[in-house]
């Protein structure tokens, strides 16, 4: 049975005007703040799907490989542990599903031993869950599914009004490393007060690895992230009527391998002032915008992040190079 929580026609053009109010207070409260910050939630418009598509099959780019070779070549492990703790039916929850590259192998071995469960992808992206339903249901016909397209707490607070069936929530691609430590311990307690005792989470993390392997994940030869950060600009001009010029704009990478931060910045290259609507923002010449963190975590963090935040850790599972890792929590 395929079903699916897609919004109402009449009820688009108003989620639409929500969100757009919303995109625009959260740029321009971004771009008032010193140092200057945009969230790269926003990264993600059709523009942008398609340029992280192209970022996770550049060379450079480690991260996506190894997660999907663990749920490539682990699925009966991962799909056991899951089966293990559930002896009904439940509810598989993916936050940031994206096209669900990954995913895919453990929803259709699961699929395959008859488990009963229902698989809830949530993005901020409506254009890329479209995509992600119409390809999973060629391939798994009979996945029940039903799509979520909001923030990821909002959404499962949804989710979780659905059913009262137990959950298993799926946090993948190392996207925990999108939050500054600090904001990981908040996301994770907020995920923890959603859950029930009993419930799994499934979280990918980025392991601390060599510096040179990790900056050049972020900063391609191809020039994609480059791209991919400059895209956001052009959103911005497109739909919040702006005048950004992107070439007066250049994407600068760092990596600090003490704490494991790998940060993401454009530089204005010139003094200038752009306009948003009939807002002004001022930027001079080499100030910055703090556009996305990459995090990285040893295995001795990740635990301690799961017992600061309500989580029992039950289970890691690594790629055969031991750079990434999905961590098995239990709600406690």
């Amino acid at each position: 049975m395929n079903t699916g929580l897609d919004y109402s026609p009449a009820a688009v053009p108003v989620l639409k005007a929500v969100f757009m109010e919303k995109f625009r207070e959260e740029i321009l409260d971004g771009l008032n703040q010193t140092p200057k910050r945009l969230q790269s939630k926003y990264f993600y418009d059709k523009e942008g799907d398609a340029l992280f598509q192209q970022i996770m099959a550049c060379p450079e780019y480690y991260l996506t490989r190894c997660e999907l070779n663990i749920f490539q070549h682990k699925t009966a492990q991962l799909a056991g542990f899951i089966r293990s703790y559930f002896n009904k039916e439940f509810d598989l929850i993916e936050l940031g599903a994206g096209d669900a590259t990954k995913s895919q192998y453990l929803l259709k071995y699961l699929a395959d031993q008859e488990t009963t469960f229902t698989y809830i992808p949530v993005d901020i992206s409506g254009n890329i869950l479209s995509l992600l339903k119409k390809r999973l249901i060629a391939v798994i016909p009979d996945l029940d599914i039903r799509c979520l397209e909001g923030e990821y707490l909002d959404a499962l607070s949804n989710a979780i009004e659905l059913s009262s069936k137990p959950k298993v929530v799926m946090f993948l691609g190392a996207n925990i490393g999108n939050m500054e430590p600090h904001e990981a311990t908040v996301f994770c307690r907020s995920l923890r007060e959603h859950l029930k005792p009993g419930d799994l989470v499934i979280i990918g993390f980025d392991l601390k690895k060599h510096p040179k392997v990790i900056l050049n994940a972020y900063n391609d030869q191809a020039g994609l992230t480059s791209q991919f950060n400059l895209n956001l600009l052009t959103r911005i001009n497109r739909e919040l009527n702006a005048n950004f010029i992107i070439e007066q704009f250049e994407h600068y990478q760092t990596y600090d391998p003490c704490n494991g931060a790998c940060k993401s910045y454009l530089v204005s290259l010139q003094d200038q002032i752009v306009t948003i609507g009939h807002k002004k923002i001022t930027f001079t010449h080499d100030e910055t915008i703090f556009m996305e963190i990459s995090q990285k975590y040893t295995l001795k963090e990740i635990d301690f992040l799961a017992e600061n935040s309500g989580f029992m850790p039950v289970h890691n599972c690594a790629d055969p190079k031991g750079w990434f890792v999905d961590a098995f929590w239990k709600v406690v």
